[in-house]
């Protein structure tokens, strides 16, 4: 059990277990063992600290789960990584790039993605319609309004592609509207892979979903999260407990523990932030 990851280091720059191991040093583009990691990250709202000083990394290839209680700050640190906040201090490095001061669409580009704890699909747009503008970027005609519905046709074979990967393709001609909360939810995994992120970060996946839904949207990410990276804010502990390579616990904004779930689940410190008394 680690309660914060020791400083090893300017920011920027960590040892793994061997010389060379797991490093990434700040502008000079050196990737390696860590894709994410955070030093000292502070969020203040006119005096209100709502995240404060938070060191986090996150391994290449894993499954990471950002937990805590309502309030700890997960939702401000996942908007603070994709730049829809700005830092009040502290470093961001994404493979050995400072993205600390990038835009969001910047981010993007670069392959950390983000879904919303709101399924954010276009209700009244088909599954496959839904993809297509996830995907129309690569054509470089995402503002092109005036131009005809077919020129998106030559999308059609990648995006039915996608909806095959999250179980959608037969109902690719269905207007979104008439899809279960759960099926929205992988449809939203679908045009975040459009996105083609090497990072993908999940703002409480299965939220308000019945535990049918919860357990095809689990296998979702489980399949999906082969060849790529995930960290997820999610309140579902058994979720967490499924999915999770690496916990890192909040509470009150800062970081409490950090480890696997057979650790984190049996410290006294976390117990008590979820249910506010000691075992």
């Amino acid at each position: 059990m680690i309660r914060r990851p020791p400083d090893t280091g300017p920011p920027g720059a960590w040892a793994g277990d061997g010389p060379g191991e797991g490093l990434v040093v700040l502008g000079q583009g050196m990737i390696g063992e860590v894709i994410l990691e955070t030093r000292g990250l502070r969020k203040e709202f006119r005096g209100f600290v709502a995240v404060d000083g938070i060191d986090l990394r996150v391994r290449r290839g894993s499954i990471h789960a950002l937990i805590g209680p309502n309030g700890a700050g997960k939702t401000t640190v996942f908007n603070l990584l994709t730049r829809f906040l700005p830092a009040t201090s502290g470093t961001i490095v994404y493979n050995g790039q400072d993205v600390t001061r990038l835009r969001p669409a910047e981010v993007a580009r670069q392959g950390l993605v983000r879904s919303f704890q709101i399924s954010a699909v276009f209700p009244n747009l088909t599954v496959l319609e839904n993809v297509r503008v996830a995907l129309q970027r690569r054509l470089g005609t995402s503002f092109h309004f005036w131009r005809s519905q077919r020129s998106l046709e030559v999308l059609d074979e990648r995006a039915m592609a996608l909806l095959e990967a999250v179980d959608l393709a037969g109902q690719a001609r269905t207007t979104t509207v008439e899809l279960s909360y759960g099926r929205k939810r992988a449809l939203e995994l679908a045009t975040t892979l459009a996105l083609e992120p090497e990072l993908m970060l999940l703002d409480e996946p299965t939220q308000g979903m019945g535990r049918e839904d919860v357990g095809r949207v689990v296998a979702l990410i489980r399949k999906l999260s082969a060849g790529r990276t995930v960290l997820m804010v999610e309140h579902n502990l058994s979720v967490v407990a499924d999915l999770s390579d690496t916990i890192t616990v909040l509470a009150r904004g800062s970081v409490l523990a950090f480890g696997a779930y057979a650790e984190v689940s049996r410290d006294p410190a976390v117990l008590e932030a979820y249910v506010g008394t000691e075992p």
